[in-house]
């Protein structure tokens, strides 16, 4: 992989492919308006279902009270329909019971076959005599002959809403004589409106009750229209039908009950193309808000069988007739066999009358669920973005398992903030598509992190697992952004070291034994360096380079280098053991080490990676490494490290030198120990740097005098330098301009 491609993956950052990701959502969501698509609101409807269930039942407290033909009444009385004149005295008793209004969630869209007036001709075929014609038709007129007219007698007594429904599509049997016949007014607001501008659910034809039966107060529509998944969640409270709005029948049940004497619809005021939206419903002093549609968003109590179901049965034998007393009143069925079953947020079987008692239920309880767009869209907008980038920010800079619990959170944060501020508080708000944005998020950030990254890491670790330390490798793949390919002047500590003497040394050794000879002293030098927090620049024949700081920041890198020097010279005597003991020559290696600013990255071309420093700074030590063959020393430092080192090593000045190529002269030190140095060696050192001193002040003879015995008593190269030094300046004194400095004039 060359150099560009990899700082393309360390600008395009995980974050940064997290805040493109946000970005898209955010773009795509702004696309969709005020409709989303059909599969959002799908997986929306399934997040409001469990919020459901996670709420459970809430236990209804309105009068109402459902009447069941369940498998008991149709086992005691027959299968159904029952005859009309067993359902007139159904209705006749719970009038009498004292029920505040009766709905039938129930059509009686065909004559009673089962009526004896049907059966009156041929009855007088078997009679003796003939009826005459008047009396044949008073018989046929007798409400206990005539089922159904017993039916509708029974309803006109009682405080009655009849059943009807909607064919919604055209089927070619519409006939304008079957019209149903609410008995409230409807007034429209504002009032300039007409019927036609609203926007409500039309209507083809209405099957409606035989006009025998039709004596009810009133008559509402019982359709419900289940969404793409067949689960009923909307109910219209009004229908259009040839341009007139028909209520529905909890809307008339709930009106009569009320002794209201109209509903009006509130239509909103904004906007002059037709259809307008619908706001709510209003019933007396009661507002029911709707979708624009006008419908009723159903907040249900609980599964099947939450409200009180009384049998079919018992209230035609007067029994639990108290129970209904000023309750509101809905007859319908659960039996199984008569298919009027539904699927709602709790369950996939669920009776239909049901349906219609939580709608009248929420209206006076004033808490069906209602859904503002404009809420929903913003609340949308800071979920990506505070959501988003959050998450984005977590999975780029924290660890795996903490991204992944970040978003976990942010999951749960989101779906129990939608229940404990919306739902419970009856607002439906549609999350669906910011937690897909959220896992999104999680899977692209996460999927770059595998391949891009893991790629990224796979890279540093080829480029410098063989150079630097596992431990800095192991920094620079967990946090990649702190290594910087480019070059950037810094402040680092480089080391060069050669072995004295290695041409020699090399045309003593065959090819092979020369390769194995320097793969065992490199690799002994180099496995030091990475010891010491090092990286390993380059080999140079038998020499090595070496950098601290770089790639990552080391703050005590010329101790560490310092360190690593004396760690190298300690090696080197047990190889040199080794290395006689199978008789091959010994070696001795000089240092030179110095500190200062340095260009450090990659230099070279875009194919071939060459991560190294360069600079004067680099020069410098490389004349230093040279230096020790004058000096007859080992490691020669700068004053520049020095001064980096601080007061933990014990250092010799060497001399104040010009190297070759460099006009200003510096320092030179040897280290000889980190700490304390013995007492011999302290006092040596001091009586040196105090020859030093004379000799940098012309007072040679004084120097002379201390380096003689320095000398006497542990002769040295370096002692014998400056004798010689000495004296020839006795003979030929320096300039009078002489600065103390001696300058190099080979490398």
């Amino acid at each position: 992989m060359d150099t560009a491609r990899l700082n393309s993956y360390i600008t395009l950052s995980p974050f940064k492919v997290g805040c493109l990701v946000t970005l898209a959502a955010a773009l795509l969501f702004s696309s969709f308006g005020q409709q989303k698509p059909d599969v959002l609101e799908t997986l929306d409807n399934r997040l409001t279902d469990t919020m459901f269930r996670w709420r459970g039942v809430v236990k209804p407290v309105q009068p109402i009270v459902i009447v069941d033909i369940d498998e008991k009444s149709l086992r005691a009385i027959g299968q159904w329909p029952w005859p009309r004149n067993t359902v007139a005295k159904m209705i006749r008793n719970l009038g009498a019971g004292g029920a505040k209004v009766i709905g039938l969630d129930i059509v009686f869209a065909e004559t009673d076959r089962t009526s004896p007036k049907n059966f009156v001709d041929e009855l007088r075929q078997l009679l003796p005599a003939q009826l005459p014609p008047e009396a044949l038709a008073a018989l046929k007129a007798k409400e206990s002959l005539d089922h159904d007219l017993a039916l509708g007698k029974a309803l006109a007594a009682t405080p009655s809403v009849l059943g009807y429904v909607f064919q919604t599509q055209d089927d070619g049997l519409k006939n304008q004589t079957d019209m149903p016949f609410p008995s409230g007014a409807t007034r429209l607001v504002p009032s300039n409106l007409r019927y036609g501008d609203i926007s409500l659910l039309r209507a083809y034809r209405a099957i409606t009750n035989v006009a025998a039966v039709a004596q009810g107060q009133s008559e509402g529509f019982f359709n419900v229209f289940p969404d793409a998944s067949g689960t009923v969640r909307k109910v219209p409270l009004f229908m259009m039908m040839d341009g007139i709005p028909y209520p529905s029948l909890a809307l008339e049940i709930l009106r009569i009950g009320l002794g209201a004497q109209e509903a009006t619809i509130q239509v909103s005021r904004q906007g002059q193309t037709n259809p307008r939206d619908i706001l709510g419903v209003a019933v007396g002093s009661t507002f029911i808000p709707t979708d624009e549609k006008g419908q009723i968003t159903i907040n249900f109590r609980g599964p099947g069988q939450t409200y009180a179901y009384l049998s079919a049965a018992d209230i035609l034998a007067g029994k639990n007739l108290d129970r209904v007393q000023g309750k509101f009143v809905l007859i319908g069925t659960s039996a199984a066999g008569l298919l009027d079953l539904r699927a709602t947020p709790f369950s996939n079987i669920y009776p239909g009358v049901e349906v219609h008692a939580n709608i009248i239920d929420n209206i006076l309880s004033h808490d069906p669920f209602t859904h503002d767009i404009f809420t929903e869209i913003g609340i949308t907008y800071a979920l990506l973005l505070v959501g988003g980038l959050g998450l984005s920010a977590l999975l780029a800079y924290a660890t795996p398992l903490l991204g992944g619990l970040g978003g976990l959170l942010l999951v749960a944060g989101t779906l129990v903030g939608n229940y404990f501020f919306f739902f419970s508080h009856g607002q439906l708000v549609g999350l669906s598509y910011p937690l897909l944005t959220i896992l999104a998020i999680f899977l692209v950030v996460t999927l770059f992190n595998y391949f891009f990254e893991g790629q990224k890491k796979r890279f540093i670790s080829s480029a410098f697992g063989h150079y630097v330390s596992p431990q800095i490798v192991h920094q620079l793949m967990e946090h990649p952004e702190r290594l910087s390919l480019q070059g950037e002047q810094k402040t680092l500590t480089v080391l060069f070291s050669d072995i004295q003497g290695f041409t020699s040394l090399s045309e003593k050794m065959t090819s092979e034994e020369l390769g194995r000879f320097m793969n065992e002293y490199l690799t002994a030098m180099s496995n030091i360096v990475l010891e010491y927090k090092g990286t390993v620049d380059k080999f140079i024949g038998d020499a090595v380079m070496a950098i601290w700081g770089a790639p990552l920041e080391d703050g005590d890198h010329a101790a560490n280098c310092v360190r690593a020097a004396f760690r190298m010279m300690a090696r080197l005597e047990t190889l040199r053991a080794d290395w006689q003991k199978r008789e091959l020559p010994g070696v001795n290696i000089r240092i030179g080490i110095n500190t200062g600013i340095m260009s450090v990255g990659n230099f070279g071309s875009d194919q071939r990676f060459d991560y190294t420093v360069m600079g004067d700074s680099v020069n410098l030590a490389s004349r230093l490494e040279g230096a020790n063959k004058t000096y007859g020393t080992n490691i020669v430092i700068s004053e520049y490290t020095k001064a980096a080192l601080g007061k933990g090593f014990y250092c010799r000045m060497l001399d104040m030198v010009r190297v070759k190529g460099k006009d200003v002269p510096v320092l030179i030190y040897e280290p000889l120990c980190e700490g304390e140095p013995a007492p011999e060696v302290r006092q040596a050192t001091e009586s040196f740097t105090k020859a030093l001193e004379h000799y940098a002040n012309r007072g040679f003879q004084e120097a002379t005098e201390i380096v003689q015995a320095l000398n006497t008593t542990a002769p040295s190269q370096l002692y014998g330098l400056y004798l010689d030094r000495l004296a020839h300046f006795a003979v030929s004194p320096p300039p009078e301009d002489w600065d103390g400095v001696f300058t190099f004039t080979t490398k």
